[in-house]
């Protein structure tokens, strides 16, 4: 369908030609992000549409990491979706934080990962190239972002607090990596992000410290 063509044009701004999935998909990402920063269970139905977009604009602009994401956020979509509600009461949720060797255990996978996937996703067109007929873009930078987002998206899911480290720190990269792609709109979503991104870890501090008031 021309809907999900990222040359199928929407509007233009100051000169930059806006299709209609990278819009839809941009607006449905900031309204995620930001319900996701308030706690609010209503981020991931909102969320599933999101990625569901940004799926086949990441296929259309050879990232092919971020595109297999999206795979893993509408599961985890699901998931949190069903964490959040299940007892009846997720606005109120608890939050934790990992331990050191949990924090070291993200940073050294996050390395490994990113040279053993980037590695075979740079060769993804010869492997198969009847699906992914172009070479992959930027592929270790995509693929270190794809695994820090999946570290991020589940501890969102299960209300732990460096979430929204990891989060700054995939803003900051993608805002460049899409800008470099051509995707300014997204690019200028990323960035709307990463300010989502210091507020949530802003107000997830301050419900953990209260929780920890709380509970001594």
């Amino acid at each position: 369908m021309d809907f999900f063509s990222i040359n199928n044009i929407f509007f233009s701004l100051i000169g930059y030609p806006i299709s209609h999935i990278e819009f839809w998909g941009t607006i449905t990402g900031i309204i995620a992000v930001w319900y996701a920063a308030k706690s609010k269970v209503i981020t991931w139905p909102i969320g599933l549409i999101n990625v569901t977009l940004f799926f086949v604009i990441f296929y259309q602009i050879q990232l092919y990491s971020d595109m297999l994401l999206q795979m893993y956020y509408f599961c985890t979509g699901i998931y949190g979706w069903y964490v959040w509600t299940h007892d009846g009461n997720r606005e109120n949720l608890q939050i934790r934080k990992l331990t050191n060797k949990g924090r070291l255990f993200i940073l050294v996978s996050t390395l490994i990962g990113t040279f053993l996937i980037g590695y075979l996703v740079q060769h993804i067109h010869m492997i198969l190239p009847n699906l992914f007929p172009k070479p992959a873009s930027y592929p270790y930078i995509d693929t270190f972002i794809a695994i820090i987002s999946i570290y991020a998206n589940l501890q969102l899911a299960e209300g732990i607090w460096e979430n929204w480290i990891l989060w700054v720190i995939v803003n900051i990269i993608s805002v460049g990596m899409y800008f470099q792609k051509g995707v300014i709109f997204i690019s200028l979503e990323y960035l709307v992000f990463l300010g989502i991104a210091i507020y949530g870890l802003y107000t997830w501090t301050k419900k953990f410290n209260a929780q920890r008031i709380d509970t001594v």
